[in-house]
C-alpha cells in the first residue's frame, strides 16, 4: 500500500471516530450538539417539552426556519416550511447521507421519508405511499420532485432504469404546464390534484408509472381572478413558438390579445422565463416519446381555445345571438380543430333537443352562446388534459407485467384554501382535504395504538377532534351537500342556486357545522351574504358564495357541440369526444360526484399502503424569504392538525428506540456496557437504565424497545453522553495513535523493502541493457572495418561514415597554409574524388588569398610578367631567368631625362599620346624594332 493510501485510511478511521462521538444525537434526538438547542430548536416536536403549547411548536419551526433549518419531525411526519429560496441541501452529495440510513440517524429531510419508503418497500415487501400536502405556495409541488428525484438518485446503480428515471422526472414539466397557474400565493400553483404510482420490479428499480388526476380547476380556462394568470402553457405557447408554428396556429405572440389571457400582463422577464420553459416542455415530450404530429395537433388545441375566446357574438332582431360572417375567430378554431366551421358557427348559436322523438333547433341568445363558447374551451382543454395524463400513462406503463412488482405511491394535492371569496372549487377542494385529514388521523392513530399493542405499552386514549362529522355533512347519502347539490341539479323545473341555497338551510339547519345567513345572529349575519353559507371545517370556517354553483356541478357539453367535437379530424379531440354514451338518454354524473367517487378510491389505494407524510408550511404570504408570519403559520399549524397528531404521539412516551440502537449510542455511560455489551440488548439497557438512574414513571421496557416518557429525560442523558464522548474520544484517540504508528512503521519499512527490490533489479537491468547495447555497437563497426572495401551494407556504411566524419576532422587540422605547398594529407579510398575536390578549391581559395593580398604596385608587375609570359616563353632562352626580375620603366640617364621632359612639353608632342616606357636606344635598334613589326610596338602603340 502506498503512503498515500494509508493516509486515506487513517483519515476514513478518524471521520469514523468522529461520527460515532461527535454525531447530532442518533434516532433524530436532536440537530445539533447540547450548546445549540436553544438556538435552532428540537428536530422532532415530540421532544418538546411544552407540547401542548401551540405558541412553543411555532416558536420551534420560527428558530429552525431562521437557521435554514426547514425540515422537522413530527415522530414519522415530516414538517417542511417553504424558504422561497434556493438552498444547498439537494444535491448529490446530501442525498448519499441517506442511502440505507436508519430513520432519524441523519437530520430531518425529504430525503429521509423517501428512502425509509423505498427500504420499506424493497426489503419488507410493503407498499408504500407519501402523502404530501399544504396550501397552495406552501412547496407540495417541489416536495414530491424532491422524492423523484431521491428515488432517481437511489436507484442510479441499478441496470435499465435510466428512461424510466428521465420519463418520470420530465413528466413533472409536462403536467405542471399544462396543470399549473400563477395564483396570487404562488407562481407556480397546481390546479389539479395528482396521484403517482412509482412501479418496481423485485430488484427495487423503478420499471413504470401510473399517474391519477383530480379535479382540474378548468373553470380557469375562461376566467381568472385579477393579477393571476391562466394555464402556464398558453403563456409559454405565445412567448416560446417559432414565428413558423405561431403562422400556423394563426397567433400572435400578445397574450394582451386574447380574452382568455387578458388579465396578466406579462414583463420582459416572465416571456423569457415562459420562453425557456416552453422549450423544457418541448424536450420533455420526446422524453416522453410523444411525436411531432402529436405535439403539433396539441398546440392546434390549445390555440384553438385561445381563439375560441375572441369569438364575439351580436344580437340579431329577434333578440338572438350570431356570430359575424367576417369573424375570424371562428374559422381559425375549425381550421384548428378540423371541424365543419358552419357547424361550428351553428353549434355555438343554437341547439338540438330531443324531446320525446320530437327533434328542435332552439336559438341561443348572447348569454347561452357565450356559456356554450367557454363550456366547448373549457371541455376541449380538460379532455386534452386528461388524454396528456393517459399518454404519459401509455408511455409509463412496464413493458412487462411481474407479479412480484410494487409501488410507491405519492400524493400531491392541493391544500386547504380559504380565499375572501370562495367557489364551487374552494368547497371540492376543502373536502378533499377533509377526507385525508380523516385517513391521517385514522392512520396515526391506528399506528400509534399497534406499536403499544405489539411491545406490550398500555395505550392511554387520546382527545382528537374527528372531522368524520364534517364528512357526513358533506357527503352522507341523501342528506348531506352533495346529495342536496345534486338533487337540485338533476330535478324538473327552474333550479337555481339561489334554490340550492334555500334547501341546505332547510336540511341542514341546526348542524353545529352548518351556517347560513338565516340561521345566524344580527351581527354575523351583516359579514355574510345572503347568496353564502359557511361550513366549519376542521381547519376553520369557510363561507362559499353560491352563484355558478348548479353551472360548475352540472358541467354540461350541448350535444350538438359533443358530436361535432366528436367527428374532428384532430386525433386527439376526435379520440377524447367519441364516448360510447354520446347518444345515451341518460344524463351523466354532476362534477361533484365523479369527484366523490374519485376520491374514495383515493382513499381505499392510500388505505392499502403504508404512508408516508409530509406537511408543507408556507411562511408568508409574499413568498419572500426570511420573513415568518407567526399568525398565517399558526393557521396552518391547525388546519393540517399539527398539535392532533403531536399530542397523539405523546399520548404517552416522547421517545422510543430499538434497544439495539439505544444501546449503541449510550453504552459509553457505563462501565458494564462500555466498549461492547456481550449480552442481550435488553439487558444492555437496563444496566444503563440503573446508572442513569432513571425513575420508574419516566420510562417502559417494550418488548423491543424503551419508551422514554419525558423530553427532559433524554436531554439529560444525551448531555451525559455529550460530557463523556470527550474523556472515550482521548482515551480511543491514545490507542489509536498508538496502533497506527506502530502499523505505520511496518507498513513504511516493508515498502522500503520492496522499492529497493525493485530498484536494484530496475539498475542490473538498466546495465545489463547498457552492455548489451555496446557489445552491439562494437561488433557492428568490426565487421563494418572488415567489409570497408566490398559492396556496401549497414554495418560497413556506417563505418564508412564514421571514417569519413574522423577523415574530415583530422583533415581539418592538417589543410597546407602556404599557397607554395603542394603537400596535401593521405585519405581513405572512398574519400579520393572529395578529397582531389576539396584540394582544388583549398588552392583556389589560397591563391585568392594571396590575390586580394597584393599592393597595386605588386599586381601591376604581375600583370606585365603574365604578358611577358605570352610573348617570350618558349621563344626566348633567357626568359627563365628573367622570371624573378621586377620590369623597370623608367631606364634613361639624367641628361636623356631633361631632353624627354623637354620634349613632351614641346608642341612637338602628339595630342593624347601616352607615356609608358622610356629607354636610351641607338638608330640601328629603333630600324630594327620598326622592321620586324613586333606585337610588342603593335602593343606599346
Amino acid at each position: 500500500m502506498g503512503f498515500s493510501e494509508a493516509e486515506d485510511c487513517q483519515g476514513l478511521l478518524y471521520r469514523i471516530i468522529k461520527l460515532r462521538l461527535l454525531r447530532p444525537v442518533s434516532q433524530g434526538v436532536m440537530e445539533h450538539a447540547l450548546q445549540h438547542r436553544e438556538r435552532v430548536g428540537v428536530q422532532d416536536f415530540v421532544l418538546l417539552e411544552d407540547y401542548r403549547s401551540e405558541a412553543a411548536f411555532i416558536d420551534n419551526l420560527r428558530k429552525r426556519f431562521n437557521e435554514n433549518i426547514i425540515y422537522t419531525y413530527i415522530g414519522n411526519v415530516l414538517i417542511s416550511v417553504n424558504p422561497y429560496k434556493n438552498l444547498p441541501i439537494y444535491t448529490e452529495e446530501k442525498a448519499k447521507l441517506y442511502y440505507k440510513k436508519a430513520f432519524f440517524e441523519a437530520p430531518p429531510h425529504v430525503f429521509a421519508i423517501a428512502d425509509n419508503a423505498y427500504r420499506s418497500l424493497v426489503y419488507e415487501h410493503r407498499e408504500q405511499c407519501i402523502l404530501i400536502s399544504g396550501e397552495s405556495g406552501s412547496g407540495k409541488t417541489e416536495a414530491s420532485k424532491k422524492v423523484l428525484e431521491y428515488i432517481a438518485s437511489r436507484t442510479n446503480h441499478l441496470r435499465n432504469v435510466e428512461t424510466v428515471k428521465d420519463k418520470l422526472l420530465q413528466s413533472n414539466p409536462l403536467l405542471e404546464a399544462f396543470g399549473n397557474a400563477k395564483t396570487h400565493r404562488n407562481d407556480n400553483s397546481s390546479r389539479f390534484g395528482k396521484y403517482m404510482d412509482i412501479q418496481f420490479n423485485f430488484e427495487g428499480a423503478p420499471e413504470g408509472g401510473h399517474i391519477l388526476n383530480y379535479l382540474l380547476e378548468k373553470s380557469r380556462v375562461v376566467s381568472q381572478m385579477s393579477g393571476e394568470r391562466n394555464f402556464h402553457i398558453f403563456y409559454q405557447l405565445l412567448a416560446g413558438a417559432s414565428q413558423d408554428l405561431l403562422r400556423q396556429l394563426k397567433l400572435q405572440g400578445r397574450p394582451e390579445a386574447y380574452k382568455y389571457t387578458t388579465d396578466m400582463q406579462s414583463s420582459v422577464s416572465q416571456k423569457a422565463s415562459d420562453a425557456e420553459q416552453f422549450r423544457v416542455v418541448q424536450e420533455a415530450m420526446k422524453v416522453i416519446e410523444i411525436g411531432e404530429a402529436e405535439q403539433r395537433e396539441m398546440f392546434q388545441i390549445v390555440a384553438s381555445v385561445l381563439h375560441l375566446g375572441n369569438v364575439k357574438f351580436v344580437q340579431n332582431d329577434k333578440g338572438y345571438a350570431e356570430i359575424l360572417s367576417h369573424d375570424a375567430n371562428s374559422g381559425n378554431v375549425a381550421d384548428l380543430l378540423k371541424v365543419d366551421p358552419l357547424k361550428l358557427r351553428e353549434s355555438l348559436t343554437s341547439r338540438t333537443i330531443d324531446a320525446r322523438g320530437d327533434v328542435v333547433n332552439t336559438p341561443l341568445d348572447m348569454e347561452q352562446a357565450q356559456y356554450a363558447r367557454d363550456a366547448l374551451a373549457k371541455a376541449i382543454y380538460d379532455k386534452l388534459f386528461s388524454w396528456l395524463v393517459s399518454r404519459l400513462n401509455a408511455s409509463l406503463a412496464p413493458k412487462e407485467k411481474d407479479p412480484r412488482a410494487s409501488v410507491i405511491g405519492i400524493l400531491d394535492i392541493y391544500g386547504f384554501e380559504i380565499f375572501p371569496k370562495n367557489s364551487f372549487e374552494q368547497f371540492c377542494i376543502n373536502f378533499c382535504n377533509e377526507k385525508l385529514q380523516q385517513l391521517f388521523i385514522q392512520l396515526t392513530l391506528r399506528q400509534e395504538q399497534e406499536e403499544y399493542l405489539r411491545e406490550g405499552i398500555e395505550w392511554e386514549p387520546v382527545d382528537y377532534f374527528n372531522n368524520i362529522v364534517i364528512c357526513d355533512l358533506i357527503e352522507a347519502r341523501h342528506k348531506g351537500i352533495i346529495s342536496i347539490l345534486d338533487d337540485e341539479c338533476l330535478r324538473p323545473g327552474d333550479a337555481t342556486d339561489a334554490s340550492f341555497l334555500d334547501k341546505l338551510t332547510q336540511h341542514l339547519e341546526g348542524h353545529k357545522h352548518f351556517k347560513s345567513h338565516r340561521n345566524l345572529d344580527s351581527k354575523t349575519q351583516k359579514l355574510m351574504g345572503r347568496d353564502e353559507f359557511c361550513l366549519v371545517h376542521y381547519a376553520g370556517d369557510v363561507t362559499y358564495n353560491v352563484n355558478t354553483f348548479l353551472e360548475k356541478n352540472n358541467d354540461l357539453l350541448f350535444r350538438d357541440m359533443q358530436a361535432l367535437m366528436a367527428r374532428s379530424d384532430n386525433t386527439i379531440v376526435g379520440t377524447c369526444f367519441k364516448d360510447s354514451k354520446l347518444m345515451s338518454k341518460k344524463r351523466p354524473e354532476t362534477a361533484i360526484t365523479q369527484f366523490k367517487n374519485s376520491l374514495n378510491d383515493l382513499i381505499k389505494i392510500l388505505s392499502s399502503k403504508e404512508p408516508s407524510y409530509i406537511r408543507c408550511i408556507k411562511p408568508n404570504d409574499f413568498k419572500m424569504p426570511m420573513q415568518f408570519d407567526d399568525k398565517l403559520v399558526s393557521h396552518q399549524v391547525k388546519y393540517l392538525g399539527l398539535m392532533e397528531n403531536l399530542r397523539v404521539r405523546r399520548a404517552g412516551f416522547a421517545y422510543r428506540r430499538t434497544y439495539e440502537a439505544f444501546l449503541e449510542r449510550y453504552k459509553c455511560l457505563s462501565s458494564e456496557t462500555w466498549p461492547n455489551y456481550r449480552g442481550e440488548a435488553r439487558d444492555g439497557v437496563q444496566c444503563l437504565v440503573s446508572v442513569l438512574k432513571y425513575e420508574k414513571e419516566e420510562y417502559r421496557m417494550g418488548n423491543t424497545k424503551i419508551f422514554i416518557r419525558f423530553p427532559k429525560t433524554l436531554f439529560d442523558t444525551e448531555d451525559a453522553y455529550q460530557l463523556k464522548k470527550n474523556d472515550i474520544a482521548t482515551i480511543i484517540q491514545s490507542r489509536w495513535r498508538g496502533y497506527w504508528q506502530r502499523k505505520q512503521y511496518l507498513r513504511m519499512r516493508e515498502a522500503a523493502i520492496v522499492i529497493q527490490k525493485w530498484v536494484r533489479r530496475f539498475l542490473a537491468q538498466r546495465l545489463k541493457e547498457r552492455r548489451r547495447k555496446a557489445a552491439q555497437v562494437i561488433r557492428s563497426f568490426i565487421k563494418g572495418f572488415i567489409t570497408r572495401n566490398g559492396p556496401e551494407t549497414p554495418e560497413n556504411r556506417r563505418f564508412l561514415g564514421i571514417a569519413k566524419v574522423h577523415w574530415l576532422k583530422r583533415l581539418s587540422t592538417q589543410l597546407p597554409h602556404r599557397l607554395l605547398d603542394l603537400s596535401w594529407p593521405a585519405c581513405p579510398a572512398t574519400c579520393r574524388q572529395a578529397s582531389a575536390e576539396l584540394q582544388r578549391l583549398h588552392r583556389a581559395w589560397l591563391a585568392r588569398k594571396y590575390r586580394l593580398a597584393l599592393s597595386p604596385e605588386d599586381k601591376k608587375q604581375f600583370e606585365l610578367k603574365i604578358l611577358a609570359e605570352s610573348i617570350f616563353k618558349g621563344k626566348k632562352n633567357s626568359y627563365p631567368s628573367s622570371i624573378g626580375e621586377r620590369f623597370v620603366t623608367d631606364r634613361l640617364t639624367g641628361e636623356h631625362r631633361v631632353l624627354r621632359d623637354t620634349f613632351m612639353a614641346s608642341p612637338s608632342w602628339p595630342t593624347g599620346e601616352q607615356l609608358i616606357v622610356s629607354t636610351s636606344m641607338s638608330y640601328f635598334q629603333i630600324y630594327c624594332l620598326k622592321k620586324s613589326k613586333t606585337s610588342f610596338i603593335k602593343y606599346a602603340t
